[in-house]
């Protein structure tokens, strides 16, 4: 029994102490993220994204690097695209880049993990949506993908405010109580994938054996694993990911325990690209497109960022750039809350957002009913579960040591 309480004590500590080093980096992505949306909104986007061609595709990932951080305001805004007759290449470009080219989960991923897979994020990102647009030309459902257009038009909704001149709404109070609301907004969408996410990885890192990764990863722990073992992991990576059912944003500090544990940097790739192809995803494209639509998407995506993966890890292998999972140990294992130059961000960074909270509550109030989606509710459920886990765990020895 004591042994399981400093187990929990120890998952719930490490889980606080990792959110606390990533408090301010979610706090300045998502800050940009709202400059951006607020300045640049996608009925812009739309007039720009038509066929298929190459202006169309750079353009759709150029507009999805400025825009979404979460994955699934990036599928709204992705059926919007396409239901006003955005190319579907462009249109999944679109999507890709507002889930892997963002700029704050680079900036996440560059508290948890080495540089490395920072700039593996951002140039897999782009080869993502070149093998994305190569695969997609060779197998089009042209029949399909019509189908899937007028379900989409059919499903999407009323049109958003438009901005005249950016410059002006820039300079106003209006502007920047837009992006008061938008701030909250992305921490609403993402708060319970957030929560679950950091609440796994204490729990991963506290109480499950290396050699659990070593028989799931297969190979994972090697110096030099063989061609086939980076193959698999890269194939297991995706899977992990689909029963996490947790956004890019959640997963990064259990990216670091799984990279900890001796998965190779294949597998962690993999495994950060697979925000696209959970469950929670495909079941919001299939509500979209229809279920036929949504597995052919999803299997586009998980031939192209298991392949992407490969290629990354072998061309950093050949560099000899590959990073040290010692980096990732550190992390885990290091003292989270000191006197630091997070704790100045930190504070920085929960002072902003309780200003752009009660601003938002100033202009439109907030909205405080659980979610009515069946999918939101579970995730609803689990994140007020975590909260208890680590609340009784922080408490656990003083509690359990006094009964």
């Amino acid at each position: 029994m004591a042994q399981f309480v400093d187990l929990w004590n120890s998952a719930a500590v490490t889980s606080l102490g990792l959110f606390w080093m990533a408090f301010w980096a979610f706090g300045l992505g998502y800050l940009v993220s709202s400059i951006v949306q607020v300045f640049v909104t996608r009925a812009r986007m739309r007039g720009s994204m038509g066929e298929d061609g190459p202006k169309s595709v750079a353009l759709g990932t150029v507009f999805g690097f400025i825009s979404s951080s979460c994955s699934f305001a990036a599928l709204a805004t992705t059926r919007a695209l396409f239901a006003k007759r955005a190319g579907l290449v462009p249109s999944l470009a679109f999507l890709l880049a507002s889930t892997n080219l963002v700029i704050e989960l680079g900036i996440v991923i560059s508290v948890f993990l080495a540089w490395q897979f920072v700039v593996a994020e951002y140039l897999g990102g782009l080869m993502l949506i070149l093998l994305m647009w190569g695969v997609v030309r060779l197998t089009y459902p042209e029949r399909l993908t019509a189908q899937a257009r007028e379900r989409a038009q059919v499903a999407e909704g009323s049109e958003e405010q438009e901005v005249s001149d950016w410059r002006k709404l820039a300079a106003s109070l209006e502007g920047w109580g837009r992006v008061a609301s938008r701030y909250v907004m992305e921490w609403k969408m993402v708060w319970k994938d957030v929560t679950i996410g950091f609440t796994v990885a204490g729990i991963i890192a506290a109480f499950v054996p290396r050699a659990f990764f070593e028989a799931l990863f297969v190979g994972s722990g090697r110096g030099d694993p063989a061609l086939w073992h980076l193959a698999l992991q890269a194939v297991v990576g995706p899977v992990a990911a689909f029963f996490t059912f947790i956004g890019s944003m959640g997963n990064i500090p259990l990216a670091a325990v799984l990279y900890s544990n001796g998965v190779s940097f294949a597998g962690i790739v993999a495994f950060i690209f697979s925000d696209l192809v959970v469950f929670p995803v495909l079941r919001i494209q299939a509500t979209y497109y229809g279920w036929r639509m949504a597995a052919y998407i999803a299997t586009v995506f998980l031939a192209v960022l298991v392949a992407t993966a490969l290629i990354v890890h072998l061309g950093f292998d050949a560099l000899g750039v590959l990073p040290d999972p010692a980096g990732a140990e550190r992390v885990i294992d290091r003292e989270f809350f000191t006197i630091d130059y997070t704790l100045a961000l930190n504070v920085l960074f929960g002072a902003l957002s309780l200003a752009f909270l009660a601003w938002k509550a100033r202009r439109h109030g907030v909205d405080v009913a659980p979610p009515s989606a069946w999918g939101e509710r579970i995730l609803f459920g689990l994140a007020l579960l975590s909260f208890a886990w680590l609340g009784l765990g922080v408490m656990a020895p003083v509690v359990l040591g006094a009964a």
